[in-house]
């Protein structure tokens, strides 16, 4: 059983049900990230379901210097900081650069190291020593085995909070593939873990300018992890995938989201008895 970590009024990890952490890829605008918040508000509140809000205030890692990369951090987080207080959400966002920490640890509940990070063992720290919980993406070049060192370098910085994210390994070029033995690999060091069903499905790169993906694998991916046992389900989600600023292709529809927590839910029950 993984640790349990309290998340304002809800916790994750232990045996509790799953938690679903999902957003919009980056923010897009105001009025568009606060719906989206709403929406997916209602939609796990009618379902029972806790949920952190998830969106980037600046997508650092794009594959061309033409690719939006969202508001930045003063306006992103100002914008994350109302959906929070408004909606009364926990946040979540990833951090790209050491000057960041401060003031996105003012704002997040949760924050997130991307997985091309992950190996930057000051960074790592840094971030750990806010106190704040810290997602831990596990890179696309890591045996789920080498994620225990980075996690241990969170906790040697006096920061236990730690949750790890599995989104992929890379697969050839251009490919990630999803080994689900990862999931209790590492939920065996005791941390959460968490299964990105979004991420995934992407193909790095694949679009020549941009990242594409193949989100029709999306669901399948989802229940499957569930089946295996997860803490958390890391879900990027838009009202219009096909017109996404950023991640379109391994979005996946709002419209589509309920029917699939349904199922996800589930089995997540089952798992859990």
């Amino acid at each position: 059983m993984t640790r349990e970590i309290r998340i304002r009024n809800f916790a994750l990890g232990g045996n509790h049900p799953f938690v679903l952490i999902a957003g919009p890829c980056v923010i897009e605008s105001e009025s568009s990230t606060f719906e989206a918040a709403s929406r997916l508000k209602q939609i796990t509140a009618e379902l029972g379901i806790p949920f952190v809000f998830k969106s980037s205030y600046d997508k650092a890692n794009r594959s061309s210097a033409q690719s939006f990369r969202g508001p930045g951090l003063k306006e992103g987080l100002r914008i994350l900081g109302r959906i929070g207080k408004e909606l009364d959400l926990p946040l979540l966002s990833d951090v790209h650069r050491f000057e960041e920490i401060g003031r996105a640890a003012e704002v997040l509940d949760i924050l997130q190291i991307p997985a091309f990070l992950c190996r930057q063992t000051d960074f790592v720290i840094d971030i750990a020593k806010t106190g704040k919980i810290v997602n831990i993406k596990k890179g696309q070049f890591l045996a789920p085995w080498d994620i225990k060192n980075v996690a241990e370098k969170a906790v040697a910085a006096g920061n236990h909070n730690v949750i790890i994210t599995e989104r992929g390994v890379s697969f050839g070029y251009n490919n990630l593939v999803a080994d689900m033995r990862s999931i209790p690999v590492m939920r065996g060091f005791g941390y959460p873990v968490v299964f990105d069903a979004t991420h995934a499905v992407q193909l790095p790169g694949a679009g020549g300018t941009a990242s594409s993906g193949d989100r029709q694998f999306v669901p399948h991916l989802a229940r499957a992890a569930a089946a295996v046992g997860i803490d958390a389900l890391f879900m990027e989600v838009h009202a219009c995938p096909d017109k996404a600023l950023c991640d379109g292709p391994n979005m996946m529809s709002l419209d589509e989201l309920p029917a699939l927590l349904k199922q996800v839910q589930e089995i997540d029950r089952i798992i859990k008895r």
